[in-house]
């Protein structure tokens, strides 16, 4: 599928800061993870090693949580928000409207094809491969920039097991950390318990030369 690309431009608040609630970006109803939570979204950003004027590939956007902060970050640089779902896009569209700081452009196309008509990334987020996950990493692999980063969000031990390996195998430098968070919850008699979140694998790689 050919590349088609859409810039949207938004102003950035100066009292803009790092870190929105997951309920301040548009999500499919009912929720579908369409969306990095928080505590995961954090740890990811940091993973990718992201510099003031980063050029930053989003495989996968989504509704835009991770392309939204990254762009923050990369204040002088440029996010590609790359999605395929056609139900998706319109909500990344307004996400990057309504919240982004004017750095990311939405995407439209099928990875890994639409990968090869872009520039190369200093750092590259796979958060969806459409079950092309093998071929997404090797080419964003063969693209990063000298001391990039490739960060992977995946659900399952055994994908991630898999992920962490074939990071060797492409020459990187390697990192794996589980996330297991939990949040509050109020009782209705005035306790607080805390609801867990499903654990997310965060596998990461460098490219040192």
């Amino acid at each position: 599928m050919a590349r088609q690309a859409t810039s949207i431009s938004a102003s950035p608040s100066s009292d803009r800061v790092l870190g929105l609630a997951d309920d301040a970006f548009e999500q499919r109803r009912p929720l579908r993870g369409q969306i990095t939570k928080r505590e995961v979204r954090a740890v990811t950003l940091y993973s990718l090693g992201l510099g003031h004027d980063s050029l930053v590939w989003d495989v996968g956007a989504g509704t835009g949580s991770i392309s939204i902060e990254a762009g923050l970050i990369a204040r002088d640089g440029r996010v590609l928000a790359i999605e395929r779902d056609p139900e998706t896009l319109p909500l990344l569209r307004r996400n990057v409207a309504q919240l982004g700081s004017g750095n990311v452009e939405v995407v439209v196309g099928e990875a890994p094809e639409v990968l090869e008509v872009l520039e190369n990334p200093d750092s590259v987020f796979i958060g969806g491969s459409g079950g092309k996950l093998e071929a997404i990493l090797d080419l964003a692999a063969a693209r990063l920039k000298p001391g990039g980063r490739i960060v992977m969000n995946l659900a399952v031990l055994e994908r991630a097991n898999w992920a962490y390996h074939r990071v060797r195998d492409l020459g990187l430098s390697r990192d794996l950390v589980m996330i297991q968070a939990a949040r509050g919850k109020d009782m209705a008699d005035g306790t607080v318990r805390l609801e867990s979140l499903n654990p997310v694998f965060v596998v990461s790689g460098r490219r040192e030369d």
